[in-house]
Formats: structure tokens, C-alpha cells, sequence
């Protein structure tokens, strides 16, 4: 891998790391009840990552599956939910699934290279240039929602990324 996309890697990887391991302990019923007012629960959120981050940008833009290219089209909100029987280990599965199908994206990719797909349908003006910045774009993407991930086990419990009560004495 390019030193250049190594660094960006590790980066991501370390909010990967954060994502899980700030879920890490939450009960079934935890992970599956919505906290915020938006409505999505750590699970959906989670999923929305698998679909929508890790299996959309790397395997689908960066390298243009066309099985995953066009999985947006039905809308913003369509994978922000976990469907009506999926277990908890699947939804942590499939998201390790997609992590390791995209570092094998990555692997191969180089920083200047085009995208090999663009949803033009959802994105008619705006294009990210190239795996750099398609790389930059989801590294910010999943650091925001591991803090979402932060505020919504405070609230479930009080436990922080950094163990604890960042407040205790």
C-alpha cells in the first residue's frame, strides 16, 4: 500500500477500533433502542456504516462493483435500520465483513486514482477526484459517527470511549 494511504488507513482504522469498541458491552436491548431524537439506534447506526460507508465507498465507487454502486438510489434513509430479524452478531459480522473487503479495495488502490464509479443520480454536481480524498471524506465520515456513537452510550450508561466519567476526580 502506498505510504500516503497507509497513514489515512491507520487513521481509519483507528475510528473503526473506536466504533466497536465504544459498543462493546451494550445489551441486546442497548444496542437496538433508539437514544436520540432522530431515532436510529447504535445498530442502525452500525449498519449504516456497513452499507452505506464501507461496502458503498470502497468496493462500489473506488472500485466500481456494480452490486453496490447503485445502492443508494432508493434513498438517504434506506439503510439506516436493521431488518426484522437480523441478530446482533450479524450486524457486528457484516460490518467486520465490509471493513476487510474494503482494506483489500484500498490495498490495490493508489492515491490519484479516478473512481471507478460515481453516483452521478445522487450526486450530480459534486465528485470527489480520487481515492485520497474519497479516503479523507470517509475517515471524517466515521469519526463523526463514533462521537455519535460517544454521546449515545453516555446517555445509555454513562460510559465513555476513555472509560468511565470523564468528569470523576
Amino acid at each position: 500500500m502506498n505510504a500516503e494511504l497507509g497513514v489515512l488507513k491507520g487513521a481509519l482504522d483507528s475510528q473503526r477500533e473506536h466504533v466497536l469498541g465504544v459498543l462493546e458491552g451494550l445489551s441486546e436491548e442497548d444496542l437496538r433502542r433508539p437514544v436520540l431524537p432522530s431515532g436510529w439506534s447504535c445498530l442502525a447506526l452500525l449498519r449504516h456504516l456497513t452499507l452505506d460507508v464501507e461496502r458503498f465507498w470502497f468496493p462500489g465507487v473506488i472500485a466500481g462493483d456494480p452490486d453496490v454502486a447503485g445502492q443508494l438510489a432508493a434513498g438517504a434513509e434506506a439503510h439506516w435500520y436493521v431488518p426484522e430479524g437480523m441478530t446482533t452478531d450479524e450486524v457486528f459480522a457484516e460490518y467486520r465483513a465490509a471493513v476487510a473487503r474494503a482494506d483489500a479495495v484500498l490495498a490495490a488502490a493508489e492515491p490519484e486514482q479516478e473512481p471507478a464509479a460515481w453516483p452521478v443520480e445522487i450526486w450530480p454536481t459534486w465528485r470527489l477526484p480520487d481515492v485520497r480524498h474519497i479516503l479523507i471524506h470517509v475517515l471524517t465520515e466515521v469519526a463523526c459517527h463514533s462521537g455519535h456513537l460517544d454521546a449515545t452510550r453516555e446517555l445509555i450508561d454513562g460510559t465513555t470511549w476513555l472509560g468511565g466519567s470523564p468528569y470523576a476526580g
